[in-house]
């Protein structure tokens, strides 16, 4: 089988359920840099340990489900949505991870380890997935919960981060 079809060298591509848009699209962005999150996190997994790679490696195999719902526009096609579940799973894990560190009450300079440092790179492309995917949601349907989970997808990558950083350096204003 050939990973090429031609068929998006006019700048456009399918979406799952087979829809055509231009590459350049909302959607495709959004689901693009959910993409792009996923792959960041799959680095991040090298670096990881015991349960921060359990967890990172679910985080990549949930990714996959969000991105096809995002690439879905009739959802009547895509059984794997997004779910108040999904969520609270998210707030437990953040919630762990919290009460392993100290109070988180100022900011931080990223990256005292290898694997804080990733870690807050893949928070801030998680951020901009949650911007991309909003802006969808103006012109587009979005099953809101995306937005949420993603939303919590940050706090959680920031939490095991924070776990991870071998020393802190406060910001001081």
């Amino acid at each position: 089988m050939k990973i090429y079809t031609r068929t998006g060298d006019k700048g456009q591509t399918s979406l799952y359920d087979g829809t055509r848009v231009d590459k350049d699209n909302i959607r495709v962005e959004s689901y693009g840099t959910l993409d792009e999150l996923n792959s960041y996190i799959g680095l991040c997994t090298l670096y990881a340990e015991g349960e921060d790679k359990k967890i990172l490696k679910d985080l990549q195999l949930k990714l996959f489900s969000v991105s096809g719902e995002l690439a879905t526009k009739k959802n009547v096609k895509y059984k794997n949505v997004v779910s108040e579940d999904d969520i609270k799973n998210l707030e437990n894990i953040i919630d762990c991870y919290i009460k392993k560190i100290d109070e988180v009450n100022a900011f931080i300079i990223p990256g005292t380890s290898l694997i804080s440092a990733n870690l807050h790179i893949a928070r801030t492309i998680c951020r901009r997935a949650e911007r991309r995917i909003y802006t969808l949601s103006k012109v587009e349907s979005v099953n809101p919960l995306i937005i949420k989970y993603v939303n919590r997808l940050s706090d959680l990558l920031y939490a095991i981060a924070r776990y991870n950083e071998k020393e802190l350096n406060y910001v001081e204003f």
